[in-house]
């Protein structure tokens, strides 16, 4: 079940086999890990943690120098602003509210600000490298390795991830094995 607020992450651990999750952190997986024990505590609750799969949405990308890591960040400040500033309504964006739970709540509402106000790029230009660290894995061979070692030891059982060509299936697959 896909699912960002807390209700509806709880509501995940009672009823479903498994929680989607759109802009994971395992920063703060403390937090979520909350939100699924009060389902998993639930009367009737189908599953436990040990038999649940929190099946992350997760950008990993290879970079293989300082000029890729760039070019790959550069890429994904407009995404990030679109779903900050410009998914939803502007008093009832969903996209937003997680980032807010994060802990960027002053930077989402400046993204979303710009975005409402037509200032896409301004927008974009905002969204530092850390919050874009926290919620990808980019990097080295080593530094994608070790990320997702991370998430994995923030709960996640399953990554879900999107490539675009069979060459970036079988680089991603070297790297993993």
């Amino acid at each position: 079940m896909g699912a960002e607020g807390p209700r509806n992450v709880a509501l995940a651990a009672e009823i479903a086999d498994g929680w989607l999750p759109i802009y994971f952190s395992p920063k703060v997986a403390a937090m979520y890990n909350g939100w699924l024990d009060e389902g998993f505590a639930r009367a009737g609750a189908r599953h436990t943690r040990e038999t649940f799969e929190i099946a992350a949405t997760c950008q990993v990308h290879i970079a293989d120098t300082e000029e890729d890591k760039r070019g790959i960040y550069e890429f994904f400040r407009p995404v990030f602003a679109l779903y900050m500033g410009g998914m939803g309504a502007e008093d009832q964006n969903f996209h937003k509210a997680v980032f807010e739970r994060m802990g960027y709540a002053e930077l989402a509402g400046e993204v979303q600000e710009l975005y409402l106000a037509g200032k896409k790029d301004e927008a974009a230009a905002l969204i530092p490298d850390e919050l874009i660290d926290e919620v990808t894995i980019i990097g080295t061979p080593d530094e994608v390795r070790a990320g997702v070692k991370r998430w994995e030891e923030a709960g996640v059982t399953m990554l879900l991830l999107t490539l675009r060509t069979p060459d970036e299936v079988r680089r991603i697959a070297e790297v993993l094995a």
